[in-house]
């Protein structure tokens, strides 16, 4: 059975759910007044529930929903785009090759039509009834960007537990101190904001990680107006929670992405460390094959380079490239090219070692330069060939 087969069922249910009944009805006649952007990853339960809960929480007002779909493996992509053939006001994004919150959202908002545009959660957490009293505030002039907050009074995280509860502090009190950002919560990543004074500063968004509030409250600092409405943020309504041990690394990437005027990219500083572990146990391999198997020097090395850049792209495709992680058979095309890339790069490492050796006989300044090239070149046609978005 298809995926669009399965998910008839459900979307046939749809008009029989108080969403679905709004099919006939939904069809707008005028530009919707406010795009909702809802990221989405494995939600195919939620979608249904969300659009409910929306129509209800936006009488009166002209709206639309865009689900961004990283293109999820329970079909929500496809269950969105059935609704939105009965009712005009729901739209699918299907991003093919791409992962992650952030660049979900600016796509998303990018690919909307209206002067408001907000972002929500796609597993209900955030509180939608709270967006008439944000789109109020835009409209009235009061702000540029209107955020839901948990910190401020009538916000609440009691649904957190004491773990999760100790972890949003110690990040929120970091990104404020670091970054200067002057709100209560901004971690939350439930806001709206005005169209227009999103384009002027969605170039230097990174889409890359989870926290687009932060990163557009960090990036638009001096030049947007904020207000804070307070939120009870809600327990999950279904399906799995999308966290894991990696979020803090994009968390860091980004602070230090922001503190560095974007001159210091996280991916490459990975690539860099990861690189080393690689030199590491090429040496040791070197050692071990040299001391137990005595082959010649040149076999030896051989093996010692595969298994480093074996390890390399491994770690690197778990690691560096997560948001654009390979698999199946793309691991070993992938690998394949690695090996290209590492060769050629080998290359590079050797010439200008060389150059700068000849020019200046030092060798550890000559090294560091062979090196630094090295990983430049490995670092840029990785990025063209082995891991290229598509």
């Amino acid at each position: 059975m298809t995926e669009l087969a399965k998910a008839a069922p459900l979307a046939g249910s749809y008009s029989e759910h108080p969403a679905g009944r709004l099919a006939a009805a939904g069809r707008r006649l005028a530009a919707p007044e406010l795009s909702v952007i809802v990221p989405t990853f494995n939600e195919r339960d939620n979608v249904p529930v969300m659009i409910e809960r929306l129509d209800a929480a936006l009488v009166g007002i002209a709206w639309e929903v865009i689900f961004v779909d990283d293109n999820s493996p329970d079909g929500t992509w496809q269950l969105v785009k059935e609704l939105g053939r009965r009712d005009d006001r729901v739209r699918a994004v299907r991003r093919i090759g791409r992962r992650g919150l952030s660049g979900a959202c600016i796509e998303g908002i990018l690919a909307s039509s209206a002067p408001y545009v907000a972002i929500i959660d796609g597993d209900l957490q955030h509180d939608e009834t709270r967006l008439p009293v944000m789109l109020a505030k835009l409209k009235a002039g009061e702000a540029d960007l209107a955020m839901g907050s948990r910190y401020v009074e009538g916000g609440s995280s009691a649904s957190f537990n004491k773990h999760r509860q100790g972890i949003s502090s110690a990040a929120t009190s970091l990104a404020q101190r670091l970054l200067r950002i002057d709100v209560a919560d901004p971690m939350s990543g439930f806001f709206m904001v005005r169209r227009d004074k999103f384009e002027e500063i969605a170039p230097k968004l990174s889409v890359q990680g989870f926290k687009i509030l932060l990163d557009v409250l960090a990036t638009g600092r001096g030049s947007l107006r904020v207000v804070e409405v307070p939120f009870v943020f809600r327990s999950r309504h279904a399906g799995e929670s999308k966290l894991d041990s990696m979020v803090a690394i994009d968390f860091f990437g980004l602070l230090l992405a922001k503190l560095t005027n974007d001159l210091v990219s996280l991916r490459f500083l990975l690539f860099a460390v990861v690189g080393a572990f690689g030199f590491a146990i090429h040496l040791a391999v070197l050692y071990l094959v040299l001391h137990v198997f005595a082959p010649s020097f040149a076999q030896a090395q051989t093996i010692a380079a595969i298994c480093a850049m074996t390890s390399n792209f491994l770690f690197n495709n778990f690691l560096t490239y997560r948001d654009q992680r390979l698999r199946g058979f793309a691991v070993l095309r992938g690998l394949a090219l690695f090996y290209l890339v590492c060769s050629v790069g080998l290359l590079a490492n050797v010439g200008v070692a060389f150059s700068v050796y000849g020019q200046q006989p030092v060798w550890w300044l000559a090294g560091t330069a062979g090196a630094v090239m090295g990983v430049v070149w490995n670092y840029a046609m990785s990025g063209l060939f082995v891991w290229r978005r598509r």
